[in-house]
């Protein structure tokens, strides 16, 4: 079912900021910038993961209230998987509370979908399929 760790969303309020650091100061290089309706978004590998830094362009955006509520850092870990509606359909009939019942359009042309955090300790898990090539 899980194959990996695709990457680690971490909640920024400045895209630019958090960038310099993680290339300035942790000699990392950013593979990929998309943006994605309000969010802007960073990716930086990490041997076979990626960290992905988010910034909402509004107010009202998810990584905006996010961190009015708790701050930058950490957001989700998202977790590749090989087939999601397979797996979106496993968890159902485990009971687990789903955020997206059905996938939808994430960075790189993958499938996303993402678990409740009710259902995963606290942790807003983001189930990732790659783009099939």
């Amino acid at each position: 079912m899980i194959r990996k760790i695709a990457h680690i969303g971490v909640a920024v309020q400045n895209l630019n900021d958090a960038e310099k650091f993680y290339t300035d100061v942790l000699s990392l290089n950013v593979f990929d910038r998309e943006q994605h309706g309000e969010l802007k978004a960073s990716f930086l590998p990490v041997g076979d993961t990626r960290i992905e830094l988010l910034q909402s362009t509004t107010a009202e955006g998810v990584i905006s209230k996010f961190i009015e509520k708790k701050g930058p850092g950490i957001h989700h870990i998202a977790y590749e998987v090989e087939d999601i509606e397979k797996t979106l359909a496993h968890l159902q009939s485990k009971g687990v509370q789903l955020i997206d019942k059905q996938p939808r359009k994430g960075a790189h042309n993958s499938k996303v979908a993402f678990i409740n955090p009710k259902s995963s300790f606290g942790i807003l898990v983001e189930l990732v399929e790659p783009e099939r090539k």
